[in-house]
């Protein structure tokens, strides 16, 4: 019988079907707006903020948020130069700039908007949840009466609005209702709900997006749906699915989740994980040097077990998954069609449960105290070294002595230090 990576691997995750997602899933990168509230990030330099944007394009990434320009001259300098890199460059990504339901925040994104020749979108924003409202002292009418003036400007001023309620999975329906029907009648062409402070679950999620669907069915007019969520819970990544599932048009999120206390949801999660479920086709080889470049330019480390983009997200040193990765590679070259034409290599798969070669990675195999002789013979065979069994007992005995696992340079100090014919080849 013909083997396929499809017919080895049972997915538990579809046995009762496939999720349905109803439309084309869009993204709105918010790493250098929401991303850059977080007290432990530095601002990048205005070249990193290019560099970062410029791989948000490479993603496959519809939209960004570009800043929010009423803090200061600082960040309208800034979303200024992004937005003029758009338009000089013509990148397929659409601006946005974030902006409290206040003029003083809108006239900013107005003149970026005309500066720069490119069309713009406002992210307005209110808080709408019971508790915020007590806290601010604000009542519905004043809501109301924020929201239809500051919508009103803007489309008056040529601007797309994004008419965004924060706190939205804590706030009341009939509040909702209200100031979303304002803001839809007053010409906004989106409509954000927000888990500001990632209180919800997939299920409210669920049905917060039901209600979205179905108050703009009634409105009678196109306008899309936005999700923007947090990590409060973890649930981040499971939340934004779970929005798109029912019915949701975009989803946030930031490079490596960066953003206030917990953080944003993951974008290069959302994107593995819409990926693997068939979703979006995006290329994600440039996966890595989008996380990398924002880990630098914020001064955020990736933890080394950061799943898909960090350190050891491929690398194994256990001898029974090495072992197991090698019989893959081995079975690969002896396969014949159709398995040899399929596009995810079965050593790709065989110990991971996301392809490596998705994100322009490989599986790694490294040599430490949990390692066998297949780790060894594997580590020097991928660099050219003679595996003969002197030298491959040298190495293993010091990573058994070892309580790490053993670098480059000290495997290589062992096969400098062996008798000929490793150390001749080395040389």
């Amino acid at each position: 019988m013909e083997q396929t990576l499809e017919s080895l691997i049972y997915d538990w995750n579809t046995a009762e079907g496939k999720p349905v997602f109803h439309k084309e899933i869009e993204f709105d990168d918010e790493t250098l707006r929401d991303g850059l509230q977080s007290p432990s990030v530095k601002n990048p330099a205005i070249a990193r903020k290019l560099e970062i944007l410029h791989l948000m394009v490479d993603l496959g990434i519809h939209a960004a948020n570009i800043g929010l320009p009423g803090a200061g001259a600082k960040a309208t300098e800034d979303s200024l130069i992004l937005a003029k890199e758009i338009a000089k460059e013509k990148l397929p990504i659409f601006p946005n700039c974030a902006a409290r339901t206040l003029k003083v925040d809108i006239d900013p994104i107005i003149r970026i908007s005309q500066e720069a020749g490119v069309p713009m979108e406002a992210s307005l924003f209110i808080g709408s949840s019971p508790i915020r409202q007590y806290v601010e002292g604000w009542g519905l009418d004043k809501m109301l009466r924020f929201t239809e003036e500051a919508v009103t400007y803007a489309v008056k001023n040529n601007l797309s609005v994004m008419y965004v309620t924060e706190d939205t999975t804590r706030a009341r329906p009939d509040t909702l209702e209200k100031l979303y029907r304002a803001a839809i009648e007053c010409g906004a062409d989106r409509i954000c709900f927000c888990d500001t402070v990632g209180y919800a679950e997939p299920r409210g999620v669920r049905n917060l997006i039901a209600f979205a669907v179905k108050l703009v069915k009634e409105a009678g007019r196109t306008v899309k749906i936005d999700f923007h969520g947090h990590m409060d819970r973890g649930l981040g990544v499971l939340n934004a699915i779970a929005a798109l599932e029912a019915g949701a048009d975009r989803v946030h999120g930031t490079a490596l989740g960066i953003g206030e206390r917990a953080g944003n949801a993951p974008m290069d999660l959302i994107l593995v994980n819409l990926k693997l479920l068939g979703a979006i086709r995006n290329d994600l080889t440039s996966l890595s040097k989008y996380c990398e470049a924002v880990s630098q330019a914020c001064d955020v480390p990736i933890p080394h077990t950061y799943p898909v983009i960090g350190k050891d997200a491929f690398r194994t040193v256990s001898g029974i998954h090495a072992a197991a990765i090698i019989k893959a590679e081995k079975k690969e070259r002896e396969a014949g069609p159709p398995l040899k034409q399929d596009a995810l290599r079965l050593s790709d798969q065989v110990y991971s449960g996301i392809p490596a070669s998705w994100v322009g990675r490989t599986q790694e195999i490294e040599v430490g105290p949990m390692s066998g002789e297949s780790n060894v013979v594997y580590w020097l065979g991928r660099r050219g070294i003679p595996a003969d069994e002197a030298l491959v007992r040298k190495v293993l005995a010091r990573a058994k002595e070892s309580d790490h696992t053993l670098s480059e340079s000290e495997i290589k100090e062992i096969v400098d230090r062996a008798p000929s014919p490793a150390r001749a080849v080395e040389a």
